[in-house]
């Protein structure tokens, strides 16, 4: 902040209209010519399991790829005949260095780069234990007191689950991160363990009515809303810089009200900009399919076909890097925050998640096979049951600072966490819940019948869609529509797939029972998913997630309505939870504690961030400005007196204006005060607590309304901030 609040009043409004200046005399940026055959280049940077069987051994490759399935450790030996194929593969393609691909508790990726150059053989060189462990400096990535700032070891880990692949002269190496203790201190870590035990259950599940089902993944395809925003507007623009929003700005007389913006013609500069961001991530086997303008003036979509959840979670933090490196060539800004822009659609980061066996069948396909939809049936009421009896775990996994604007705000989900299932569907439910059987017609070709006996066809796309809905069941797959647009998937999805596996292993072991005492098992299977459709109908909401109603409804049925992180992350550390994450050892009680602890720590640094964003820009700019401007209406007032004319409307916008700035000055002087108070509380849950209720909830809104009524007082000319309309329209 220190480049600004050394800035005049004046500078700082100079720096907006060069910056709106710059925007007509940019020259159009060259995109890279590709062959339209996308099949030639996709994956062309990615060292796969393809890649692997071209230049391993026959037998090394068949261990590596049933290490990879199995979930089995690869040895030394076959280790240095990966790292050796791996390094020729890079070096020929121009890479330099290697570096572990990690993922700490920051929300974002790390990598310390060595080089393939060995000074003291004068040769290349890249040995097996180089490509399974490597030992970065830890003491810097949060910890949440697991250890001091002294004890520096850490280690990362080679996930060959994950393929290797070649950004710009480096090859990464995806790897988890875990302490010189052993305490995991990323979010690789306990997705991986998640998804094994999703895997497990769910396949002794299937082998109740498969037994060639060996195994079932988890497949992820995760859709990114951002915003995309001129670099040189957004540089002119110190909030955005330092805290990724806009804590001010008033409204633009057009938003997204006409909403002629959704899926409108992409604009020709961030076409480029897609084009070029879509090549290099195809290049690096990321499959981006989709791309469309989404609700808000400025803001976009892209989506990816399914991948298995870690290799898509791995993906979507690849392509947000890619995306941000090309938004700069095009002098672009990418923003991922969830809520840059009040009063405009927040971004999220739908996830859109399903089960695969090996043998290739979604689990939440509906079929015309009986076997195959009671099947369906199973996993599908065995997940809305999960998502019952964890609805505050889930709810804490999407709990972050950014997302805390977003959540109920008119355009996302509402903090409630609810399933919408649709009609037909909810009518299948019912109907198997109070008589164990039912046939339904509509129309011609709509037919289904459900029972003990016959399990029914069921048309595929057997429900609308729910925009307000959290956690949605789309046809054949369910989307988990809360999951913020910066955040990392790997935390939702671990909970998801975690609550289901356990589920799963409850149904498997209470169905087991009942066939043990002589029930015929499809009997079986059908009275507990009876049994399970009436203890999780509470969580079914087919309305309007926004509504009034809804909220009260919420609260009939003991829905919780958590709507800032601090309080909602305290769902980890609930008896229930802690005791889910030890019983399949995806987290220790201590390391879910530290991660509470990280997630407190951020969301306390973010809001003071905000805090001081806010308090610099009030008191060094806005003010300021405004009192000048004030300054020149006296010299008017005066004037206009002088020649005896009626003055009362200069006056009046005149005494405006110093109540706004009073009002700011004496917020600001409260806020930074109680920032004092809290920053002496030691205790993490009381001080963002504080910062909670004492900082944002407070004095944050407070505060704007005094600014952008300003805005709208204060000369265009003197206006030191770009103004939203500026931002959002200019390209």
């Amino acid at each position: 902040m220190t480049q600004f609040c050394q800035k005049t009043t004046t500078t700082m409004s100079q720096l907006r209209f060069e910056a709106l200046k710059k925007l007509n005399e940019r020259p159009k940026v060259h995109v890279e010519a590709t062959t339209p055959n996308i099949s030639q280049f996709f994956g062309e940077y990615v060292f796969g399991m393809e890649q692997m069987r071209a230049t391993l051994a026959p037998a090394v490759f068949k261990k590596v790829s049933n290490a990879i399935k199995n979930h089995e450790k690869i040895d030394e030996t076959t280790a240095d005949a990966v790292a050796s194929a791996a390094k020729s593969w890079a070096i020929a393609k121009g890479a330099t260095h290697f570096t572990h691909w990690f993922q700490p508790m920051t929300g974002g990726t790390a990598e310390k780069h060595d080089s393939f150059f060995d000074a003291l053989s004068g040769i290349e060189k890249f040995k097996g234990s180089e490509l399974v462990q490597q030992e970065p400096d830890a003491s810097s990535f949060p910890s949440g007191g697991i250890r001091s700032t002294f004890e520096a070891r850490g280690y990362t880990a080679w996930d060959p689950t994950s393929p290797m692949f070649l950004y710009g002269k480096t090859l990464s190496i995806p790897t988890v991160f875990v302490s010189y203790t052993g305490e995991t201190l990323d979010t690789k870590s306990p997705l991986l363990k998640a998804l094994k035990a999703v895997d497990v259950a769910a396949t002794q599940v299937c082998q109740l009515f498969d037994k060639d089902i060996q195994h079932v993944v988890a497949s992820l395809g995760a859709e990114q809303e951002y915003f995309a925003v001129d670099k040189a507007l957004y540089n002119a623009r110190p909030d955005l810089v330092m805290a990724g929003r806009t804590v001010f700005g008033h409204a633009p007389a057009r938003g997204q009200q006409l909403e002629d913006h959704y899926f409108g013609t992409i604009p020709g500069r961030v076409y480029d900009f897609m084009r070029d961001f879509e090549i290099e991530s195809w290049k690096l086997g990321i499959p981006v399919r989709t791309r469309h303008n989404e609700v808000a003036p400025s803001q976009f979509e892209v989506a990816p076909l399914f991948e298995e959840v870690n290799v898509a979670n791995d993906h979507n933090q690849l392509m947000m890097d890619v995306m941000s490196r090309v938004g700069e060539k095009h002098n672009l800004k990418i923003l991922f925050h969830e809520k840059p822009f009040a009063g405009l659609n927040g971004s999220g980061k739908h996830n859109n998640w399903s089960l695969i066996t090996d043998t290739g069948v979604n689990l939440y396909a509906p079929s015309s096979s009986a076997r195959d939809n009671l099947l369906f049936l199973t996993f599908f009421v065995t997940t809305i049951k999960a998502v019952h009896e964890h609805a505050d775990l889930l709810r804490a996994s999407i709990a972050t600072a950014g997302n805390d604007f977003r959540l109920g705000a008119n355009e996302a989900p509402p903090a409630i966490m609810s399933v919408f299932i649709g009609s037909q569907m909810t009518a299948v439910l019912d109907e198997l819940e109070k008589k164990g059987n039912v046939k339904i017609e509509k129309g011609d070709n709509m037919y289904m019948k459900l029972g003990i006996d016959q399990i029914p066809e069921i048309i595929l796309d057997a429900t609308d869609r729910n925009r307000t809905s959290p956690f949605a069941f789309t046809g054949n797959k369910f989307e988990f529509r809360a999951v913020g647009g910066s955040d990392n998937c790997g935390t939702p999805m671990a909970i998801l797939n975690l609550i289901v596996a356990d589920q799963l292993t409850k149904f498997y072991e209470t169905v087991s029972k009942e066939i043990e005492k002589g029930e015929e098992k499809r009997i079986a299977i059908v009275n507990v998913l009876r049994k399970y459709i009436k203890e999780s109908k509470a969580i079914r909401f087919e309305g309007d997630g926004y509504s009034d109603e809804w909220v009260k409804e919420a609260d009939k049925r003991g829905l919780n309505n958590i709507k800032n992180m601090p309080r909602a992350i305290e769902g980890y550390v609930s008896k229930k939870s802690l005791e889910l994450f030890e019983k399949y050892g995806v987290l220790s009680h201590k390391e879910v504690e530290a991660r509470n602890e990280i997630r407190l720590e951020s969301y306390i640094k973010k809001v003071q961030i905000e805090a001081r964003v806010i308090g610099d820009l009030a008191m060094n700019h806005i003010v300021p400005t405004a009192i000048a401007y004030q300054n020149k209406l006296i010299t008017n007032a005066n004037g206009l007196s002088g020649l005896g004319v009626d003055n009362k409307a200069v006056v009046q916008t005149i005494k405006e204006i110093s109540g706004h700035i009073e009002t700011i000055k004496a917020s600001v002087r409260e806020m930074v005060e109680e920032r004092k108070r809290l920053n002496k509380i030691t205790d993490t849950h009381k001080r963002a607590f504080g910062y909670c209720d004492d900082i944002k909830e407070k004095y944050f809104d407070k505060i704007r309304d005094a600014v952008d009524r300003l805005e709208l007082l204060v000369d265009n000319a003197d206006w030191p901030l770009v103004k939203y309309r500026e931002l959002l329209f200019l390209r």
